[in-house]
């Protein structure tokens, strides 16, 4: 009888969130539209190098050999008149700009886009160096051999395959904050759990219902974005599908328990949407969903490695990119792991019914 229970509120449940297009936004679309955006605009093919313009005289060409070296580094030029090319630079979109000629050149960096014109900073600084060697005769400077490759040294891949199981622990996120919570306060926000008390449905049954369904969904999301991978940028998972699954589940229990646990603050749908916003968007910075940490501070690196979040997207990316085993990612489970067990503890004294 209790099975039949489940199943029927497992059903209910799936056939509702189906029914809300902003749930089918959000836990399908949203995720798929971050990987196709952010993989092909920082770099989806993983070996293009970046755009420079360049402003010179139209009566002077560029200096051949400071082309070539800037050619060899894969740095794509476009060549513009000055006029043309300040008009560019006040649009504030260029994070750097090579000027002059015949040998004078300067760079010009937005002060605003550090971060991202140093990469290119040195790359012309390099091709510089080079340009001058070859105009006087001599042979090339020597370089240390530079080798791409993953953190677990699998194998070298875009941006977009570090962005990917970013997106899968973030939905998981995403459904413990605000699929579990928000329901859970709406429920008793409009008297749902009053109703419930008055039925013959254990409230257990109900609660693992809800619970599930919204694993299932995440899970489905997971599946769908390494679809989309696959297809679009050519990444794969390496690892085992099920350490995957392992992980995902652990993490939306983690989660579901933090989701009931902000809820047991709120009285109403408004206050729980500032709580949660207030604990999703830390998590969403500080744990490495978008990119790394490595130019934060040591202290705050250390303090967003002990976020649930974090253990968890480490773990999906050694698995996922590296083929890793759970058992190598002992430590990460072991954070998450406590995190589980001390938001259930919270969660369950917490947790109310009115």
């Amino acid at each position: 009888m209790y099975i039949r229970m489940f199943l029927n509120q497992f059903w209910m449940s799936l056939k509702i969130i189906t029914r809300v297009p902003s749930a089918i936004f959000w836990l399908f679309a949203f995720p798929a539209v971050m990987l196709l955006g952010l993989g092909t605009v920082f770099g989806g093919a993983g070996n293009e190098g970046p755009t420079l313009v360049w402003s010179h005289s139209t009566d002077a060409g560029p200096d051949d050999f400071l082309k070539q070296a800037l050619a060899d580094r894969h740095v794509k030029l476009e060549i513009l008149s000055p006029a043309d090319a300040e008009a560019r630079w006040q649009q504030g979109k260029l994070a750097a700009m090579l000027e002059g000629d015949d040998g004078h050149y300067g760079l010009r960096v937005n002060s605003y886009l550090l971060m991202q014109a140093m990469p290119t900073e040195a790359l012309v600084q390099q091709a510089y160096l080079t340009a001058q060697a070859r105009a006087q005769g001599a042979a090339d400077l020597a370089r240390v051999p530079v080798v791409k490759s993953s953190p677990g040294g699998h194998h070298d891949g875009p941006y977009a395959a570090f962005l990917l199981p970013g997106l899968i622990g973030l939905n998981v996120l995403m459904m413990g904050l605000f699929a579990t919570g928000m329901t859970d306060v709406t429920m008793r926000d409009k008297g749902g759990y009053k109703r419930l008390a008055t039925t013959p449905l254990p409230r257990g049954i109900f609660i693992g219902a809800q619970v599930s369904v919204r694993m299932v969904t995440v899970i489905a999301s997971a599946l769908m974005l390494m679809a989309v991978g696959a297809l679009a940028f050519g990444i794969k998972n390496q690892g085992s599908y099920l350490s995957i699954l392992v992980l995902i589940v652990l993490g939306g229990f983690c989660f579901a328990c933090l989701g009931y646990l902000l809820g047991s603050f709120a009285r109403n749908v408004e206050s729980y949407s500032g709580l949660a916003n207030l604990v999703f968007l830390p998590l969403m910075l500080l744990s490495g969903v978008y990119f790394s940490l490595d130019a934060a501070p040591a202290w705050l690196q250390k303090a967003a490695d002990l976020l649930p979040l974090a253990p968890l997207l480490k773990s999906l990316r050694a698995v996922f990119n590296d083929g890793a085993s759970l058992a190598s990612q002992g430590p990460m489970i072991a954070v998450l792991a406590g995190w589980l067990v001390v938001l259930f503890a919270l969660a369950v004294k917490r947790f109310r019914w009115v």
